[in-house]
């Protein structure tokens, strides 16, 4: 297997580093934390420009059909940059919904707005006594003669607030925990009876809670095939689940070049710390770690090309549960070096490690997908 970039590839991630250093500082990161939004909708159409939010969509749709490679070095220099926008729940996971999900129609409709920059979703799935299980589906939609009603409550939706239309699953038959009966509807955030409470995440980052109260939906908003929405948002979550792990590996990268930096300038007894052998063997662990977790993020990412829905789930588990615990132990390694200054805001140090915290928490954390991925290893061993 050929484990090289294409030259469009690397192409591609050196515009990205180059526009997140030159034009997203961490100055104005700490600026945008505290505007409206959370994030900059100059940056959002700057990553338009340059082709990141078309990457994973076919042309027929306005985009560039990248693949889910494509997206881990997008997502690895999004983690490096500390890039707030919501390119991991609008592109990602939403895009990657409606592009596996949508009628050929929809995905007309839909997917060229979201690459021209015009449009952000927020996917509104998981609910409070879920508990990470996406099939565990409580909200309710009821068929009228106009359309649909739904009721019921989402919670944690990634940067809802942001977003101009929230993808909604609902069951309209079945028991809370049954696979089938699961439907999606494409909703505008001001729908009437919707009603949105968003919060600051520990990284800075937004999210909602969404209370569906006898929401009015019309035909044309249910998306793909009626209750059948529920295997295709779980693979959604898996790419999203990949993605977060390659974006985590960026941050490990940053977090260990900002520790190197701070041990060649601090002193101790008159000379470097970069000169004490014990701190040497620490940083040495800390570069083994992220080069074991970017294998397992990259592995992901070619791993969601199978055509085996349960081996792209499983690859993707596997890397989430890999890369959280590696992540935490770089993260909290680089806070130790750099003594009490690590954990303030003024240091971007403490800033990475709180996406690290955060990402390990998103679609489940490490136990969670640890425990999936033992459970489809042994469905494996007994077919």
């Amino acid at each position: 297997m050929n484990f090289d970039f294409t030259e469009e590839q690397l192409g591609l991630e050196s515009t990205l580093r180059r526009f997140l250093a030159k034009d997203y500082s961490f100055e104005q990161r700490k600026t945008l934390l505290r505007n409206e939004d959370g994030f900059s909708r100059q940056a959002w159409a700057t990553y338009a420009e340059l082709g990141l939010l078309a990457l994973p969509f076919p042309e027929s749709c306005g985009g560039l059909d990248g693949t889910a490679v494509d997206t881990y070095l997008v997502m690895r220099n999004l983690g490096r940059g500390l890039a707030l926008e919501p390119y991991l729940a609008t592109v990602v996971l939403c895009g990657s919904l409606l592009r596996d999900f949508a009628t050929a129609q929809q995905k007309l409709d839909m997917l060229p707005a979201i690459a021209a920059g015009e449009s952000m979703l927020a996917l509104a799935h998981y609910e409070p006594q879920a508990r990470h299980n996406e099939s565990r589906i409580a909200a309710r939609t009821t068929e009228t003669a106009d359309g649909w009603v739904l009721n019921g409550h989402k919670c944690a939706v990634l940067h809802a607030g942001g977003a101009d239309h929230v993808l909604v699953s609902a069951r309209h038959e079945g028991e809370e925990d049954d696979e089938e009966g699961v439907s999606l509807f494409l909703l505008p955030r001001n729908s009437a009876g919707l009603t949105l409470k968003s919060w600051v995440n520990h990284d800075g980052t937004r999210s909602a809670d969404i209370v569906l109260d006898k929401v009015q939906a019309g035909r044309e908003q249910l998306i793909g095939t009626p209750g059948a929405a529920l295997p295709a948002i779980r693979h959604a979550i898996a790419t999203a689940c990949a993605a977060a792990a390659a974006e985590a590996t960026g941050i490990m990268e940053a977090l260990i070049e900002a520790t190197l930096e701070y041990l060649k300038t601090r002193k101790q007894f008159g000379v470097p710390l970069s000169t004490f052998q014990a701190l040497q063997h620490r940083l040495a662990d800390m570069a083994i770690a992220a080069e074991q977790a970017d294998s397992m993020a990259l592995l992901a990412a070619i791993e969601m090309q199978n055509p085996d829905p349960a081996a792209r789930i499983r690859q993707a588990s596997g890397a989430k549960a890999f890369v959280s615990e590696y992540a935490r132990k770089v993260g909290q390694e680089a806070i130790q070096l750099h003594g009490g200054i690590g954990v303030t805001d003024e240091l971007q140090v403490a800033h990475y490690f709180k996406r690290i915290t955060t990402l390990n928490m998103l679609f489940g954390d490490a136990d969670y997908h640890l425990r999936r991925y033992s459970e489809t290893m042994e469905a494996c061993d007994e077919q």
